[in-house]
């Protein structure tokens, strides 16, 4: 076999490669999509690049993402629980922001203690416990600068009385918490249950500083790697 022929076919197979991963995880964003048709398509689309871009770099695999939309506001729905493995949606529904990033809308986000603010980006999930605002559920920052404080900031997901369709229509939008993703007591339990363990949760909002340089919406994979290695206690 000649060098030119086993160079065409290296290069034919690189291609075939490329071509089938595509409709993979475009068959995964369609299936998504049509369980959760309020869920803005492509901020969809960017979690599941993000959510992907770790895995192909050492994260272990996930059953469930949930996706906040923090381009809505705290009035609308904007948290998407979705089951990976099924490919069906878990819940949509109610997410406080930080008193610190808005009134209705969240605009402001930040990565530093005290801010009272939120953050954007990809989290993985971690334990359950119970705390000061009952069961909760800590989870992990990946994105350097953006929310890798998380765990520090003692930012969790966790019920809150401010947090209800009846706060809404007296206030004209949802209370807020000091940084934390609060949801409805009523949901709560099945909310930290679904996603303890090592599951994923991306916070989207349009700031194109973040889009621009985020290493998992815009795969940097030697720096995830090496990132996702020491959140494992592995040598990078």
């Amino acid at each position: 076999m000649s060098a030119l022929f086993r160079m065409l076919l290296l290069t034919l197979a690189g291609l075939s490669a490329t071509v089938d991963a595509a409709p993979a995880s475009r068959f995964l964003l369609d299936s998504l999509s049509r369980t959760a048709p309020t869920l803005n398509r492509e901020v969809l689309d960017s979690a599941l690049a993000a959510m992907q871009c770790a895995l192909n770099n050492g994260s272990p695999p996930a059953q469930r993402l949930a996706v906040i939309d923090f381009s809505l506001p705290s009035s609308q729905r904007r948290l998407w629980i979705f089951d990976l493995e099924r490919r069906r949606l878990l819940l949509e529904d109610y997410v406080a922001h930080g008193q610190e990033s808005g009134e209705d809308y969240a605009t402001r986000f930040s990565n530093l203690e005290g801010s009272h603010q939120s953050s954007i980006g990809l989290f993985r999930t971690q334990e359950s416990y119970e705390g000061e605002h009952g069961y909760s559920l800590r989870m992990d920052g990946l994105e350097p600068g953006i929310n890798d404080r998380a765990r520090d900031r003692a930012i969790v997901i966790h019920a809150a009385d401010y947090v209800s369709p009846s706060w809404i229509a007296r206030e004209g939008r949802l209370g807020r918490s000091h940084g934390c993703p609060a949801v409805r007591p009523e949901v709560a339990r099945m909310v930290v249950d679904s996603l303890k363990g090592g599951q994923f949760m991306f916070s989207y909002y349009p700031d194109q500083k973040w889009l621009a340089s985020s290493l998992y919406l815009n795969c940097r994979p030697k720096r995830v790697a090496a990132i996702l290695a020491l959140m494992t206690g592995v040598d990078g």
